[in-house]
């Protein structure tokens, strides 16, 4: 918690930046998502400021009165309420943790509807506004989510910004969602379940999100792209289409921010921006293959006219040109931009401003957006410097020796904010082969790992097509974010960190874990007779020293 937690009663008071909530014992609370509702307030304030401007350019194309002029150059103040500011949902609120910070954090916000299911729940969100005194922008709310979204998709009643946190998978609020979000609007949306969309389950990511995924080492960003597909499948059905600002692997989770436009002839670029995903089973090589194409088509009357096509294929043979072995094949994904650069610099800025640094997490913050800034963004998914050493079982290369004898050859290459040790390049996978088999020259492999039919085999025993230089560092291949000693990427925010337990939780610090209180259940027990009962204390006393399972008590976490 930011400042610190009191028990009050039979109740706990919750401080966390300018907000403190009274919660019972049995109520959601996840420190952990702390770093997700502080990044949060940072990309409102900064959407606020857009809006605010883009607005005002409206009304000035419209040849507004002076009065709309002059109420453009207000200056926007949290926890004041504007008549022409934000108007936010937060669809499954809780405690109204997040919406309460949200009133007192954001400039320029009109009215917060604090949303949830639980009679409880509401209770809770209209006793912590009362006792933050902003009843003035919060209005509790006791309503199924998607009931509300779609008694809300009046262009009057739509919202501004939606907030979707759920438990678990996003994507059954989706519809309602980008259909009752203004144009232009923003969508928060986090999806926590990590282990389908990372490939353990393909059949039920499927099932979820549409999408296949792949058990690669890019999984975490792949995620990001899956959901992103499916939010813009989901508005191209209405005639809308998303554009990412920032898209977003922290912790155990994903969180994307997109804003929702309306236009139809945008919508037909959809297909162009999603794309199947080959990977080889053997060396693991990703090739992408576009479900659609553009064409320029010019005329006299429109020299920019597109044509749009689909792509003649498949990328990739039978085997794969590298270790011969077979493919799977996973997606859709979105494989155009995960975030906006313009927004990126803007939201920069906003970090970088006084008011910013109350928030507790924001050394973490900048250093997070440092890295995206830095990232790729027209290069879909990435490799891993650890797994491709791996493959072919090699000395592992120093990361800054690879970057450089990219940057030397020419090509662009980048970390990636969702690994420490990815390799996000426009260099062909090929390009890297070639650079390990230089490596391989001077740190070769043991000849008894040579072995048929294994990937290795097939990829060191070919020349390189040319010789590269790993030797001299380049001056770039250190990028800023790791020459200023900046977070970028944190450990783990907490022992047995995640998103917990939905049915048990969750403030107090004397709960035990379920997996803890059942561990080794199933084992028949056996009683200790003499000297052999002590020796089973020690013996006990030891693994509790050494393992890292046993060393901190877990504590079941859920967000807000």
């Amino acid at each position: 918690m930011a400042e610190g937690d009191i028990k009050t009663g039979s109740l706990k008071t919750i401080r966390e930046g300018s907000a403190e909530i009274l919660v019972a014992e049995h109520v959601f609370y996840n420190p952990v998502q702390e770093f997700n509702r502080d990044l949060s307030i940072c990309v409102l304030t900064t959407f606020s400021r857009i809006y605010q401007r883009e607005k005002s350019a409206e009304r000035q194309r419209k040849n507004a009165s002076d009065d709309a002029t002059n109420g453009a150059d207000t200056k926007l103040e949290a926890g004041v309420k504007h008549e022409n500011g934000l108007r936010i949902l937060e669809a499954l609120s809780a405690t109204g943790l997040r919406s309460i910070r949200y009133a007192k954090e954001i400039p320029g916000v009109k009215e917060i509807i604090a949303n949830d299911l639980s009679k409880s729940a509401v209770e809770s969100i209209e006793q912590n506004v009362k006792h933050n005194q902003i009843e003035h922008l919060i209005t509790p709310s006791y309503n199924d989510a998607m009931t509300l979204m779609y008694m809300s998709t009046k262009p009057e009643q739509r919202f501004t910004a939606i907030d979707l946190d759920p438990y678990g998978h996003p994507t059954r609020f989706l519809d309602g969602a980008v259909q009752s979000i203004e144009d232009g609007g923003l969508l928060l949306i986090t999806a926590t379940d990590m282990a389908v969309l990372a490939g353990n389950t393909p059949e039920a990511c499927y099932v979820k999100y549409g999408s296949v995924p792949l058990k690669t080492k890019a999984c975490h960003e792949m995620a990001l792209r899956i959901l992103l597909r499916c939010i813009e499948t989901t508005a191209t059905r209405y005639g809308r289409y998303m554009k990412p600002l920032l898209s977003i692997s922290a912790d155990f989770y994903i969180r994307v921010f997109v804003r929702i436009y309306t236009g139809q002839y945008a919508c037909k670029k959809s297909s162009s921006k999603q794309s199947m995903v080959f990977q080889c089973t053997g060396c693991e090589a990703l090739t992408l293959q576009p479900l659609g194409i553009l064409k320029p088509n010019p005329t006299e009357a429109n020299p920019q006219q597109i044509k749009f096509g689909i792509p003649t294929g498949p990328f990739v043979g039978s085997r794969c040109e590298h270790c011969n072995h077979q493919h799977h094949m996973g997606g859709p994904i979105w494989s155009a931009p995960l975030h906006d650069e313009q927004f990126l610099a803007e939201l920069l800025q906003t970090v970088e401003q006084e008011d910013s640094k109350r928030l507790t997490t924001i050394r973490r913050i900048y250093g997070t957006l440092t890295v995206i800034r830095e990232e790729l963004h027209d290069v879909p998914l990435y490799y891993t410097l650890d797994r491709m050493c791996g493959i072919l079982k090699l000395e592992s290369i120093g990361m800054l020796k690879l970057r450089s004898a990219l940057l030397h050859a020419g090509f662009r290459v980048s970390y990636s904010h969702a690994s420490r040790t990815s390799i996000k390049t426009d260099a062909p996978i090929s390009v890297l082969w070639d650079i390990l088999r230089c490596w391989h020259r001077l740190h070769p492999v043991k000849a008894d790992r040579f072995l048929e039919g294994v990937p290795l085999t097939a990829i060191l025993r070919k020349e390189p097509a040319k010789v590269y230089n790993i030797v001299e560092i380049h001056p770039d291949a250190n990028p800023p974010s790791r020459k200023e000693s900046l977070s970028r990427f944190p450990e783990n925010p907490a022992a047995h960190w995640g998103p917990g337990t939905r049915a048990t939780q969750m403030v107090s610090d004397n709960k035990m874990l379920k997996s803890a209180q059942n561990q080794n259940k199933r084992k028949q027990k056996r009683t200790p007779k003499g000297d052999s009962a002590e020796e089973e204390s020690q013996n006990d006393v030891k693994a509790d020293s050494e393992s890292p399972e046993r060393k901190v008590p877990k504590t079941i976490t859920t967000d807000c």
